[in-house]
């Protein structure tokens, strides 16, 4: 059976994150999108070291549409280079995954 992807990214403000998020879901490359925002971030970025506020967002999707996902998350990112890390799930209970699963489409 097909695992659970979990995708780590940021974005500059809730609203963009969330309009992102919701095209993820509806053209059914991830089931979920959960926005946390209220996060400050210290990065390195062209040579200088910047800070920011930014909002995680968390999208629940299955391995096999990792890379569909990333280019469709890299085209509708407003960053320059977004941050894009697919994060392994070892497990997902039964029923998660096979919520993931039906909303993403998978056989």
């Amino acid at each position: 059976m097909e695992r659970a992807l979990l995708v780590y990214t940021t974005f500059a403000d809730a609203e963009t994150a969330l309009a992102v998020g919701e095209s993820l879901v509806r053209d059914r490359l991830a089931a979920c999108v959960n926005v946390l925002p209220g996060m400050r971030s210290v990065y390195a970025w062209k040579g200088a070291v910047e800070r920011g506020a930014e909002v995680v967002a968390l999208v629940k999707s299955r391995e096999g549409l990792g890379p569909a996902l990333a280019a469709a998350l890299k085209a509708r990112h407003p960053y320059e280079t977004p941050i894009i890390l697919h994060l392994a799930v070892e497990g997902a209970d039964p029923d998660t995954l096979a919520w993931i699963l039906a909303e993403t489409g998978a056989a």
